[in-house]
């Protein structure tokens, strides 16, 4: 197999016990990154390394499993529900949180999106839903038509979300002519249409793809970034302030920059907190105030955390910005930092709270 060190022997057992990711990228997204000037970075993203097969972790970070209350719909947050509609992308990025279901055979798919209609409606606390997977956008617009059919007459759903990397892997997607139609169902039933991109650096943002995403603009959609911090790829305040400028000149605001998990076969993409901590205090000094719309996230088993800052007293301050009991959303707390911890598992769990 060919790694980013170079060519191994590996066995197809010890690929499917350590969890190795399958490996393919686009033709478009090769050239992209290939004369982005920051090739050495973007191959991380999407070419095998031999650091895979030593890195630890678990599969299901986030609790996912724990939350699943349909086959393919995730209700953890009150107000969202999480729909995964396919097990394929485009390409096949080496830090993928998914990977126990992206590019291989999985229960956790959708199969019956009326059911899952009918446990939406049933739930009016609940309005907006993301379309993830995989990437929604590898499938044809008739086929998220079909699943939108379910979603639409739902009064309660205020929003639909759609979560790609095809912006930078296959923008030309966005160029089919039945697009414009449905984001239009979505806005006559009275819906927010909103696409949350995936660029993680900026030489990812190609002139394609902001093409394509002006184009939209103009029909309405409206458009989010995340962003994953990843080691020796964009664990630089001044690249990730650039992507951030960028995204936010076409019209796409920074919405999370999220802590790499640590998920089994890609723990080596993580960088510790109190280095997290500083790139996105640099990332905010290079910013106008107009442009500082991220937060600093760790999607973690108990909510999503907003990692705030290190005090002097040795804590890291955090925040919960998501979280399955209410009452905690908006609760700032701390933990003693451990020098290279990437997690809140890794710190202590004498919790405090401040007031």
């Amino acid at each position: 197999m060919r790694f980013i060190e170079g060519d191994r022997r590996v066995e197809e057992t010890e690929l499917q016990a350590r969890s190795i990711t399958r490996h393919h990228v686009t033709k478009f997204y090769r050239q992209q990154i290939a004369n982005s000037g920051y090739y050495e970075q973007l191959e991380r993203i999407v070419e095998p390394s031999v650091k895979e097969l030593d890195s630890p972790g678990v599969l299901d970070t986030s609790g996912e499993h724990d939350n699943t209350v349909v086959r393919g719909l995730q209700h953890k947050y009150a107000q969202t529900g999480l729909l995964l509609v396919t097990n394929r992308c485009a390409s096949y990025c080496r830090f993928c949180f998914r990977k126990r279901l992206v590019g291989r055979e999985s229960g956790e798919i959708v199969l019956d999106v009326a059911q899952v209609g009918q446990y939406i409606s049933c739930h009016p606390e609940m309005t907006n839903v993301l379309l993830s997977g995989g990437d929604p956008f590898v499938l044809s617009t008739a086929k998220l038509d079909e699943i939108l059919a379910h979603l639409l007459s739902i009064p309660h759903l205020a929003s639909i979300r759609i979560g790609t990397k095809l912006f930078a892997f296959e923008p030309k997607r966005f160029e089919d002519p039945a697009l414009p139609a449905l984001f239009q169902r979505i806005r006559d039933a009275g819906k927010t249409a909103v696409v949350v991109t995936h660029f993680d650096h900026i030489g990812e943002i190609s002139v394609d793809a902001e093409r394509s995403i002006r184009s939209l603009r103009a029909q309405g959609v409206q458009f989010l970034n995340q962003s994953v911090l990843l080691a020796d790829v964009n664990d630089n305040p001044e690249i990730l302030a650039d992507t951030f400028a960028k995204c936010h000149q076409i019209g796409v605001r920074p919405y999370y920059l999220f802590q790499a998990r640590p998920v089994k076969g890609a723990s080596h993409f993580r960088v510790p907190l109190r280095r997290g901590i500083e790139i996105a205090n640099g990332v905010n000094q290079r910013l106008a105030g107009i442009e500082k719309t991220f937060k600093y996230i760790m999607s973690h088993y108990t909510g999503k955390i907003e990692i705030l800052d290190l005090g002097d007293d040795g804590r890291i301050y955090m925040r919960y910005h998501q979280n399955k009991i209410p009452d905690k959303i908006g609760k700032v707390f701390s933990r003693q930092y451990v020098e290279t911890a990437c997690w809140l598992d890794d710190l202590s769990e004498d919790d405090r709270l401040k007031n």
